[in-house]
């Protein structure tokens, strides 16, 4: 999947890095390297946190860290007992073209999707936190 529109449009030098919870963060890194094409730093300092970084050079991209919670609860969005922790949007010029590949990564389609007019649709990455795919 290739993303073509950021919100914040900042290096990834910049500190503007998610950080996501999760039961395994080397897990959940590889998932979203995978799915985005990006690549994965490990900290040989914190084996609870890896960063998942754009390819070397490229402008414009912030950063995801996955960080291991031990006592991790997944979301249970879009209501339940457990509220929604973080919602990234990723901007592709086609969610049909896209998707497949989001899917083969180990993502899942959520089966409430509140877009009337399909310019976003809803999935949730292996640990449970939901995501769009959004055509502007």
């Amino acid at each position: 999947m290739q993303v073509v529109a950021w919100c914040h449009g900042r290096d990834h030098r910049a500190a503007c890095v998610v950080a996501l919870d999760c039961p395994d963060a080397r897990e959940l890194a590889e998932f979203y390297a995978a799915m985005l094409g990006w690549r994965i730093r490990d900290d040989a300092e914190y084996s609870d946190w890896v960063d998942v970084l754009p390819p070397e050079g490229e402008p414009g991209a912030i950063a995801l860290a996955c960080q291991t919670v031990p006592d991790f609860r997944a979301p249970t969005w879009p209501e339940g007992p457990v509220p929604t922790q973080v919602h990234l949007d990723f901007y592709v010029d086609s969610i049909a073209d896209s998707e497949p590949a989001v899917l083969a990564a180990g993502a899942r389609r959520h089966e409430h999707q509140p877009s009337p007019d399909g310019r976003f649709v809803v999935s949730l990455d292996p640990v449970g936190h939901p995501f769009c795919l959004c055509e502007e």
